[in-house]
Order: structure tokens, then sequence, then C-alpha cells
């Protein structure tokens, strides 16, 4: 779980990241299946990822807070 903002920042950092790795893996990869299955675990992590954020960011601040505490 995201628990403020700098992390919410390193975690759309790494969603970035992951996602250009998937991106990279269409254009080298020529098998489709392969690249299925090379892309799955970034894929997976990418939606994980974006979950987190969306968690987060449904909070209001005093929220988080209160979770905190």
């Amino acid at each position: 779980m995201i628990h403020n903002d700098q992390e919410l920042e390193a975690t759309k950092e790494r969603i970035s990241y992951f996602q250009q790795q998937v991106e990279r893996l269409r254009q080298v990869e020529i098998n489709p299946q392969n690249y299925r299955l090379s892309a799955g675990g970034y894929l997976a992590e990418i939606d994980r990822m974006n979950l987190e954020v969306r968690e987060y960011l449904s909070l209001h601040p005093s929220e988080l807070k209160e979770q905190a505490a």
C-alpha cells in the first residue's frame, strides 16, 4: 500500500518503467506466445501497482492520517 506522496511518485515511476519494458518486448519479440509469456509478469505488476495508486488517490489526505494512527 502507498502511504504518502513520495511513495506515490515512486510507484508511478515504476509503472512507467515497466510499461517501457513491455513496449521494448513488443518491438523485439517475434513470437506472439513468447511475447505473452514475457510480458505477462510485467502487465500483472502494472495492474497491481495501478490498483495501489487508485486506492491511494481515492482517499482524502485526512483519511490517510487516520489509517496511519
